[in-house]
C-alpha cells in the first residue's frame, strides 16, 4: 500500500516549522487516540500514520532525507515507520502529557532526585577591575545538604525506606485500554520512599539554609551584561542529587576619564594653541601609567591619536585593544598686553 504524504498527513504546508508540526500532531493525536475511539480501526490507523509522519518531519535529518527522495529515500537508511504504542510513547511523551496528562511511563520513574535550584547574584565591579580582571569573594545564602543527615532526611542513625505503595517507583500503574499510565504514588508523593524518622534539624527535607563565602575569579576583559556560571555553587539537590549552578551577572562603574566600545577606550585630551600649532610632546592619562604622546604640528580640534595596545585586554583571546586620544585645541583667556600684541603680530603675517 502505498504511503500518504507525511505533510498531508499532519496538514501542514511542506515550509511548516517544528511547532506548527507539534500544533498539528498534538490535535490529530487528541481526536484519534485509541482509547477516544474504542475499537475505530480507522482512527487507530491515523493515530499512527500521524505518529510516523511528526517523528520523521521533526527530525532534521530524516526531513532532509524525505523531502528530497521521499518514503524510498528513509527506506534505505533503514527507517522502518511506526513499531508500536511504546515506539509513539517513548518519542512524543511531552505531547502526551499536554494533551492527556500522563507520558509513556513503562520502564521510566519519576522518583528521580530534582537536581538543586541555580542561583543568580548581581555584582557591581569598577571600570579598571572589569579591565584587568580580579578574585573577590561574595556572601550568599543557599540551601545546602543538611549537616546532620548528609541530605538522606532521615534522622541520624536511622535511613529512608522503600515505598510499600509504589514498591519504590515512585507512581501507582493502572491499566487503560492499550496504554499503561501511571499517577504520581499519593503515599510518597513521587520520591518512591518515604522517611519514617524525619532528621530534626532539617525537618525530612535533606537542606538546610546557610550564608556561604564563595571565591570569585573575574577575568580581565568583562563588561555589564557578562555571566559567569560556578558550577555547582547553587542549591543542593534533593536527596543527592546533583548541586544547581551559580550566574554572577557583572555591572560595570562608569570610569570619571575613559569610555569603552568595546575593547578599545577613549578619552579627551586638551592642548594648548601654541602646542596645537608648533607641536609638542605631551603626557596623557592610560588604565595603568602616564605615557608620552607626540602631538604634530597644525592639529585641529577634532583631531584623533591612537596608542596602540593601551586598551581593554580581549576577554576570549590574546591582546589589548587601543586607547583613542580626541584632542580639542583650548582657545587661549585673559591674555596680557604682550600676549595680545604678539597674537596681532601674527594675524598680520598670516593674512599678507
Amino acid at each position: 500500500m502505498t504511503k500518504k504524504d507525511y505533510y498531508e498527513v499532519l496538514g501542514v504546508e511542506r515550509t511548516a516549522s517544528d511547532e506548527e508540526l507539534k500544533k498539528n500532531y498534538r490535535r490529530i493525536a487528541m481526536q484519534c487516540h485509541p482509547d477516544r475511539n474504542p475499537g475505530d480501526k480507522k482512527a487507530e490507523e491515523r493515530f499512527k500514520e500521524a505518529a510516523e509522519a511528526y517523528e520523521v518531519l521533526t527530525d532534521k535529518q530524516k526531513r532532509e532525507i524525505y523531502d528530497h527522495y521521499g518514503h524510498e529515500g528513509l527506506t534505505n537508511t533503514g527507517f522502518q515507520g511506526f513499531s508500536g504504542f511504546e515506539d509513539v510513547f517513548s518519542h512524543f511523551s511531552d505531547i502526551f502529557e499536554e494533551a492527556f496528562g500522563f507520558g509513556n511511563t513503562r520502564g521510566r520513574s519519576r522518583s528521580q532526585a530534582r537536581a538543586g535550584a541555580d542561583l543568580r547574584y548581581d555584582l557591581k565591579i569598577s571600570f579598571l577591575d572589569a579591565a584587568f580582571g580580579l578574585t573577590t569573594a561574595i556572601d550568599l545564602e543557599k540551601l545546602v545538604s543538611c549537616r546532620d543527615c548528609h541530605g538522606t532526611g532521615a534522622a541520624p542513625g536511622s535511613s529512608p525506606e522503600t515505598c510499600r505503595t509504589c514498591q519504590g517507583r515512585g507512581q501507582v500503574i493502572q491499566s487503560s485500554g492499550f496504554f499503561t499510565i501511571s499517577s504520581t504514588c499519593p503515599h510518597c508523593g513521587g520520591h518512591g520512599r518515604f522517611i519514617p524518622k524525619p532528621c530534626n534539624r532539617c525537618h525530612g527535607q535533606g537542606k538546610e539554609k546557610v550564608k556561604k563565602n564563595v571565591q570569585l575569579k573575574i577575568p580581565a576583559g568583562v563588561e555589564t551584561g557578562s555571566r559567569l556560571r560556578l558550577r555547582g555553587e547553587g542549591e543542593a539537590g534533593d536527596h543527592g542529587a546533583p548541586n544547581g549552578d551559580l550566574y554572577v551577572f557583572l555591572t560595570v562603574e562608569e570610569h570619571d576619564f575613559f569610555v569603552r566600545s568595546e575593547n578599545d577606550i577613549h578619552c579627551r585630551i586638551p592642548v594648548s594653541f601654541t602646542q596645537a600649532a608648533l607641536g609638542a610632546t605631551i603626557e596623557v592619562p592610560t588604565l595603568e601609567e602616564k605615557e608620552k604622546l607626540k602631538i604634530p604640528k597644525g592639529i585641529q580640534s577634532g583631531s584623533t591619536l591612537r596608542l596602540k595596545g593601551k586598551g581593554i585586554p580581549h576577554l576570549r583571546g590574546y591582546g589589548r585593544g587601543d586607547q583613542i586620544i580626541e584632542i580639542f585645541v583650548q582657545t587661549p583667556v585673559n591674555l596680557n598686553k604682550k600676549q595680545e600684541e604678539l597674537l596681532r603680530e601674527l594675524e598680520k603675517i598670516s593674512t599678507k
